[in-house]
């Protein structure tokens, strides 16, 4: 049995993880973290991660960017596995997560669906033959109106799937309306739609001479990226320091 702690146990994702765990016979949710507590969880909740005294195999995160570096330094205190599912970082919290990573066992992505996993594999499949061709690619995600972060990091993570494929040739492009010039070639533009209660939506498009041919991934509820956290836990539970993603997973 997996023991987990869900920070930011009271979100929007929390209470999603918490409803997937209350049917699990592998993993339970043994305790959870949050800025608030009206005590109406079957669990502890701790409002400070400092005062956690719960044992637990591995530490789940879908909370706030303000809140890692501290979940961070706990987790590596305690030396506990961690599975990061926070986006928006910043360059000093990434650089802090791979110094976790020398101590702990740290599971980090962008997105934790099992769809959106396999289409970077695929995406660089066809970026290898049609970016030599001409094709020209965007990516266009939509989320809904109370996400902070744009461009999402899925998006960003797509990109760089291709761009990887392409050794690193490509810029990247959120903003023409202050240029006036044609499309450069070496170029990968990303948009950002926001509004309503969009669960998140990515297509990316390869766009040549006459044709064009777009990846579309839709989730319709957050459930999907839950059941990726509590797979990614199960996952990571034991395993030595290290950074892993979801390809460590979906690889097994």
């Amino acid at each position: 049995m997996v023991r987990i702690i869900m920070h930011g146990c009271n979100g929007k994702m929390g209470q999603v993880i918490a409803g997937l765990l209350a049917g699990d016979v592998e993993a339970k949710l043994v305790a959870g973290i949050d800025v608030r507590d009206e005590g109406k969880n079957p669990y502890p909740v701790f409002t400070d991660i400092r005062e956690c005294d719960v044992e637990a195999d591995c530490l789940v995160d879908f909370s706030t960017a303000a809140a890692v570096d501290r979940m961070l330094d706990y987790c590596v205190e305690k030396k506990l596995p961690c599975v990061l599912c926070t986006t928006g970082l910043s360059e000093a919290q990434l650089a802090k997560v791979e110094e976790a990573a020398r101590t702990i066992a740290v599971l980090r992505s962008a997105n934790m669906s099992l769809g959106i996993n396999l289409l970077l594999k695929l995406l660089k499949n066809a970026a290898g033959v049609l970016a030599p061709a001409g094709f020209d690619m965007e990516i266009v995600e939509k989320h809904h109106k109370l996400k902070v972060d744009a461009p999402s990091g899925t998006a960003i993570a797509l990109a760089d799937a291709i761009n990887e494929e392409l050794d690193n040739t490509y810029s990247y492009i959120y903003d023409r309306s202050e240029r006036r010039e044609k499309r450069p070639e070496k170029e990968i533009g990303i948009s950002a739609v926001r509004g309503g209660t969009i669960v998140g939506d990515h297509d990316v498009i390869f766009a040549g001479a006459d044709e064009v041919i777009t990846f579309s991934h839709r989730a319709y509820s957050k459930a999907v990226f839950g059941k990726g956290a509590v797979q990614a836990a199960k996952f990571l539970a034991g395993k030595p320091a290290g950074r892993y993603d979801m390809s460590d997973v979906i690889s097994v």
